[in-house]
């Protein structure tokens, strides 16, 4: 299972030997950052981590779920982030966990 919000602030305050409160604000505000970056400029990168980009999508045809007509998706922006060496290297050395194999009936 992965990290949420609230594990990575605890995670942050412990690192860190900072105030639980301080870290929460760190979070907040570097995401706030980078949202409000990404919407002005379209590109963040922080060297050994990854680049944030914005991508822009065209219209295209799909289908309904439910129906099964044909519909048109509209265009739209959407975030992207594409990882860094560095960090595509310190995920590769670690392994992951096996899960359990399915019990067949």
């Amino acid at each position: 299972m992965g990290l949420n919000k609230n594990d990575l602030i605890n995670a942050v305050a412990e690192s860190a030997e900072m105030k639980k409160v301080d870290a929460e604000k760190a979070i907040k505000a570097t995401l706030a950052a980078i949202s409000t970056e990404l919407g002005q400029h379209g590109s963040i990168t922080l060297v050994g981590f990854g680049t944030f980009t914005v991508s822009h999508r065209q219209a295209r045809k799909g289908r309904s779920p439910k129906t099964g007509a044909e519909i048109t998706i509209p265009a739209k922006i959407v975030p992207k982030f594409k990882a860094g060496k560095a960090l595509h290297e310190l995920v590769a050395a670690h392994k992951p966990k096996k899960k359990a194999a399915a019990k067949k009936k």
